[in-house]
């Protein structure tokens, strides 16, 4: 028998809702919005997926191999509804906006699948769902909305550091990429409520705020009156007070000096930027629908470097392009070894339907791409291990964050240069420690991607 909500009868017993967020920072930020909801309407959050009465497959669909991932955690989530009775599966997030209704025959069990536009709907959908008891198929044909998060929102991430999705879509139609077909046009959010959930979550102990967006410069150019990434981050300058200020998706062809003399102006701000460039040969990038070459990106870093000193650069490439030859990678490969980007991440090339690039022709096998793709990170952690022998010595603030599950009396924190979830942290040797508080901490050593370092 399923259970009731709470807000019936008073003995009923209480909903529990379990979250399984996958893909990327938007996606977790889109799934603290759906927790929130429900906790404010009075359904209450499992510990865990397994002892929940309500699972929340929050999927990705960029690529094949996070399609992959979700349609594993589908199926294992469907294991776990037959497994026992009254539970029930929502499927969230891009796989329904993308595939709408090809997704109702290849999960049966699935109760509700819901598009990018209904997470704040999610409390009327599950009380429908418990109410009726069929399957709930409810997806607009394309993202429009511009979703501004609840205060006192539920975070996934821990008390130190929070995401803020200051904008959705994107318009950059890059050749090979089906975000714009998922998430629609690039919308930004307006700058007082970004500064609203930006008090609010300082409020509740955050330190550091991570701007995201699928290009974080673009920021404000679609609002009336256009406003803009300077404006926004020398208001959240003014807020005052030691936090930290990240930039994450920054497309290349987007930076401007008065961007870049916000960052420096802005005291908030980390001397840090994820970049993409996907690729630096002239010819690759065309086909890509990106602008760019070795020369441009030269010009670039060669700005950011000097105008931000000490500034760790993030980047990504993509391999197997269709067309990359040797040549093409050849030249990739001795761009990053030059350049020597702080932070790389690399994926192999994958067609993606309903894009220009699926249809290219000269397509790169796939072992030749995972061959070029271990090479270029094999590059890279040479690199990563250059870069990081440089720093033992210096003294850095630290982010402490939680206890070290790999060493008893350790605590695990990052310092500016890194980025969370995606980069190295540092690994520190304290005893008495509290996570979301800065230390100051002096590199003794470095241990494949992390540094290691005692707090002064």
């Amino acid at each position: 028998m399923l259970r009731k909500l709470k807000q019936d009868p008073p003995s009923a017993p209480v909903v529990s809702v379990g979250f399984i967020s996958l893909g990327c920072a938007k996606n977790l930020v889109d799934s603290e919005v759906m927790a929130t909801r429900l906790l404010n309407a009075g359904f209450t959050l499992a510990p865990s997926p397994d002892e929940a009465d309500i699972v929340i497959v929050n999927t990705c669909a960029f690529i094949r191999d996070a399609r992959q991932e979700s349609d594993g955690a589908i199926r294992q989530v469907c294991a776990w509804k037959a497994a026992g009775p009254g539970r029930h599966i929502v499927v969230a997030g891009c796989m329904p906006q993308r595939y709408r209704r090809a997704l109702r025959e290849s999960y049966p069990a699935v109760d509700a699948f819901i598009g990018l536009d209904d997470v704040e709907r999610i409390p009327d959908i599950l009380r429908r769902l418990l109410r009726e008891q069929t399957a709930l198929f409810d997806i607009a044909a394309e993202s429009t909305a511009v979703i501004d998060p609840p205060p006192a929102r539920v975070r996934f991430t821990g008390k130190s550091y929070a995401y803020i999705k200051v904008a959705e879509g994107c318009d950059s139609r890059c050749s090979y990429c089906a975000i714009p077909l998922i998430r629609g046009r690039y919308r930004s959010r307006r700058l007082l409520e970004i500064l609203k959930e930006a008090e609010d979550l300082l409020a509740h102990g955050a330190l550091e705020l991570n701007l995201i967006s699928q290009d974080i410069l673009s920021y404000g150019r679609d609002l009336s009156p256009a406003t803009g990434l300077p404006a926004l981050l020398e208001a959240l300058g003014r807020l005052g007070g030691r936090f930290w200020i990240r930039l994450l998706y920054a497309h290349p062809d987007r930076m401007t000096p008065a961007i870049l003399d916000a960052m420096a102006a802005v005291k908030q701000v980390c001397r840090y930027l994820d970049i993409p460039i996907q690729h630096c040969d002239a010819g690759i990038l065309r086909t890509m629908n990106r602008k760019g070459s070795p020369d441009a990106y030269r010009a670039l870093i060669r700005s950011l470097r000097e105008g931000l000193p000490g500034i760790a650069l993030r980047t990504t490439c993509l391999l197997g392009f269709p067309g990359e030859t040797d040549r093409h990678f050849q030249t990739l490969l001795d761009f990053i070894e030059e350049i020597r980007f702080e932070h790389l991440s690399a994926f192999v090339f994958s067609p993606e339907e309903n894009t220009p690039a699926a249809s290219l022709p000269d397509p790169v096998p796939a072992a030749l791409a995972e061959e070029r793709r271990a090479r270029l990170m094999a590059v890279q952690r040479k690199i990563v291990d250059r870069n990081n022998r440089a720093r033992v010595g210096q003294t850095a603030e630290i982010l402490v964050e939680a206890p070290d599950a790999r060493r008893k009396g350790g605590w695990i924190g990052r310092s500016e240069r890194e980025a969370p979830e995606v980069d190295g942290v540092v690994r520190l040797k304290a005893r008495a420690l509290q996570p979301a508080r800065f230390v100051k901490a002096r590199f003794t050593a470095h241990r494949d991607y992390d540094m290691c370092a005692d707090v002064l």
